[in-house]
């Protein structure tokens, strides 16, 4: 059985370092104050779980982390660069290079093939060289159990099985942090098992997932939880490795 432990500071050598960050939304009927005073850090190979009541900033957090928000106060470095200070078309260059990100509602094309959706990132980016990406996207989905969808467009396929090709998509680069928000939502049970499985194993090839969830019993499974609640973070707990438990589990 696995223990959770009180989590040191991890600053100091993270890979992704969140400094200080705020983040005030101004809206017609006030300001939000969604993020106040967060300081943390994400290590390669680390599984993150962001847990939370709704509305306590678990999305908000992610989004400063991908650059899609800006934080009021504070800063975010990944790697050393400060990502909030690059411009537009730079922020989404190092995105795409350094980043895969997965959504609740998976935002795959409809009008391209599960393919194609793989491809794309690697023809906007030019990161893979073009010799190969034909070549990738194929493992890419081979490694999700996706390979003889390949051709289907993505209304064809399940919620499970587009929110794979969602994964192989974000995993198109090659990129070191995969972030995702709540990718098993809106899953039945069996396809979030198997979601969850790919992103362990992505942790145990040495990426960085750090992944919102509203699932306790999914959260637990990863080695470190932060809880968040009125944009603070309250708990930050790490635990032993939990699949080969978990794989136990299932033969017996």
């Amino acid at each position: 059985m696995s223990h959770a432990t009180s989590a040191p500071s991890r600053n100091g050598n993270a890979y992704i370092v969140m400094q200080g960050v705020d983040k005030t939304f101004h809206t017609p009927a006030g300001d939000f104050v969604a993020l106040k005073g967060i300081d943390t850090g994400f290590h390669e190979s680390e599984f993150v779980s962001v847990v939370g009541k709704s509305g306590c900033g678990k999305s908000t957090l992610v989004n400063m982390l991908t650059g899609i928000d800006r934080p009021s106060a504070g800063e975010v470095l990944v790697s050393g660069v400060n990502i909030h200070r690059l411009g537009e078309s730079a922020m989404a260059r190092w995105r795409g290079q350094h980043m895969g990100i997965v959504f609740q509602f998976y935002q795959l094309l409809p009008a391209l093939s599960i393919l194609e959706n793989i491809l794309l990132p690697m023809d906007l980016s030019g990161v893979i060289p073009l010799g190969e990406r034909h070549d990738r996207a194929m493992r890419l989905l081979k490694m999700v159990g996706l390979e003889a969808q390949a051709d289907d467009m993505p209304m064809a396929v399940s919620g499970g099985q587009q929110q794979s090709a969602a994964i192989a998509r974000a995993l198109s680069n090659d990129p070191p942090i995969i972030l995702a928000d709540e990718p098993t939502g809106n899953l039945d049970s069996r396809a979030a098992e198997t979601v969850f499985e790919v992103f362990e194993d992505l942790a145990e090839q040495g990426k960085t997932i750090i992944m919102v969830t509203h699932d306790d019993t999914l959260a637990a499974r990863a080695n470190r939880i932060i809880r968040l609640a009125d944009g603070e973070i309250v708990s930050d707990t790490y635990q032993q490795a939990r699949k080969q438990d978990h794989v136990q589990t299932q033969v017996a």
